[in-house]
């Protein structure tokens, strides 16, 4: 992030303006949506801008700008749409001590004008730090059709009403009561009237003074594989409501931005046969915050109920006399075997599917290898990295075809997904070679679509997911 985006208070400063043209204009046109005094240097001025100077808008000086024109101004705008005139006028603003802009000059500029979305007093910003402003108009245009028009009004009286507000305790009490405000009474009030809108937000305000504060809860939460886009909506909203969120080491960076800016964040990453934070860790922490009253999300990776010690959390919760309930994630399985083009059953091959883990508690993990070698079997195997050596010896003590597909799918979902397909023969050392760092998920008995029909095959390492054509 190059620009730091901020909001800017302009009232009763001075913005200064060189330039008299469209390129001014359109900055003419968001500006004067502030309350702002505006000065404007033109030799030559469009009549609208003449027009609004009448109308006490903007103040126009009919003059090239001058050393000095630009002193005590908070921005300044260089738009006379010539480049030695913008860079004469910038080094002048640059003199007197004021932010510059020189309109279509990202490089030479001190601050950019985002793309604006108003609802005053509720403004939303949109930049792309100049790279593609065709794109930040089109989300404006998006969102201008998703925001009522009535929000701003919400929003003005509700800024009024904070003082009496802060009659309910501080922190999840008030939240609530807003919260409650702008998405159920407030537009319900609205819609009969702004003037129904007051009345509505004091009943509302004694209702909430009368309610016990909200008691502590735990959520647990499946991320799903790391894609922010997989996440559920009844998992986003579980993070917008989090005053804690304990997360796994494999929870995306994407993901956890969606967690409120204000929430606690854990990290009680584990690794396998690597530094871990114990269970018990972990289990005090989600009874200790819910304890607290805190909305407690504990957020793991896929699924929380495959391979996700839910159960002993489950149980420290149930024990310490708090609420929870589960919020179901895709796991990994089904997002790495929906990204070879396949399905995890199918009717003449296999019509079941094994889920694994490749260690447990006590090391590597033991299966029925026997059932595991039939032709046929698939099985998807979470954790499998560093047992696959075992899991190849295995299975091949108990006479599994040695040409088998066996694909790994690493950060599956995720931008830097790799998939990996090789045979049981050759799992190691391919697997090994590979250098995979990321967590992985190995299929036994499947292959990505496109190499399916080239079996037996050559081990080959895809950088990139198989594109829709290749999965056909």
């Amino acid at each position: 992030m190059n620009h730091f985006p901020i909001f800017l208070n302009t009232s009763g400063r001075r913005i200064v303006l060189s330039g008299g043209g469209d390129a001014a204009m359109a900055k003419l046109r968001l500006l004067m949506k502030t309350t702002a005094n505006i000065t404007v240097f033109a030799l030559k001025a469009a009549p609208e801008i003449e027009g609004w100077a009448e109308a006490g808008k903007l103040t126009l000086i009919a003059r090239a700008m001058e050393p000095g024109d630009a002193m005590c101004a908070a921005l300044f705008y260089a738009a006379d749409e010539d480049a030695t005139e913008d860079k004469r006028t910038a080094a002048i603003a640059h003199a007197d001590g004021a932010l510059v802009n020189i309109v279509d000059n990202l490089a030479d500029s001190q601050f950019i004008t985002p793309a604006i979305v108003d609802r005053d007093p509720v403004t939303i910003a949109i930049g792309t730090e100049g790279a593609a402003p065709v794109l930040a108009r089109a989300i404006k245009a998006d969102l201008e059709e998703r925001l009522p028009t009535g929000l701003g009004t919400l929003a003005a009286i509700g800024k009024a009403f904070r003082k009496a507000a802060d009659a309910l305790p501080f922190g999840r009490a008030r939240r609530d009561f807003w919260r409650d405000y702008y998405f159920n009474a407030g537009p319900k009030a609205i819609a009969n009237g702004v003037e129904a809108v007051q009345p509505a937000l004091d009943d509302l305000l004694a209702d909430h003074l009368l309610k016990d504060t909200r008691k502590g809860h735990v959520a647990f939460v499946g991320a799903g594989p790391g894609d922010p886009e997989l996440l559920t909506l009844k998992a986003r909203k579980a993070l917008d409501e989090a005053d804690v969120v304990i997360y796994d080491r494999l929870i995306s960076s994407e993901i956890l931005e969606l967690a409120r800016r204000e929430a606690t964040m854990i990290d009680v990453g584990k690794e396998a046969f690597g530094p871990s934070t114990p269970q018990e860790t972990i289990n005090d922490l989600i009874v200790e915050h819910g304890a607290k009253g805190a909305q407690v999300v504990r957020l793991k990776s896929g699924d929380a109920t495959v391979f996700g010690r839910l159960d002993e959390e489950i149980d420290a919760v149930t024990d310490a006399g708090l609420e929870w309930h589960i919020v179901p994630g895709i796991t990994s399985a089904s997002a790495a075997v929906a990204s070879i083009g396949q399905s995890l059953t199918k009717r003449g091959r296999n019509t079941s599917v094994r889920f694994l883990t490749g260690h447990d508690m006590t090391g590597f993990a033991d299966h029925d290898w026997k059932a595991l070698a039939n032709p046929g079997e698939v099985a998807a195997v979470y954790m499998g990295k560093k047992s696959a050596r075992f899991i190849q010896g295995r299975l091949l003590m108990h006479g599994i075809a040695p040409d088998t597909p066996v694909t790994v799918i690493e950060n599956a979902s995720r931008a830097d997904q790799r998939v990996l397909s090789t045979t049981v023969a050759e799992m190691e050392p391919t697997i090994s070679e590979a250098q995979m760092n990321g967590p992985a998920l190995t299929f036994i008995g499947l292959a990505p679509r496109a190499a399916q029909a080239a079996l037996p095959h050559v081990p080959t390492v895809q950088s990139t997911p198989l594109t829709a054509q290749e999965a056909r």
